[in-house]
């Protein structure tokens, strides 16, 4: 059997409803996943946000 080198890279459209944009890059990268939300409830009662769905293109 071989072995092979992949680099594997993922496109992931994120809406979040958030106070401004630079929260919303912010927050889509600290609390999304591979292609789920990973924020608990106590993070969008604090931060006041809601993502909305994560739509992610593999290539």
């Amino acid at each position: 059997m071989k072995t092979f080198e992949i680099i594997l890279t993922k496109s992931c459209m994120v809406r979040i409803k958030v106070e401004n944009e630079d929260k919303a890059k912010k927050f889509s990268e600290l609390l999304t996943s591979d292609i789920q939300d990973i924020s608990f409830k106590d993070d969008r009662k604090e931060y006041e946000i809601k993502i909305v769905d994560i739509d992610c293109k593999f290539n």
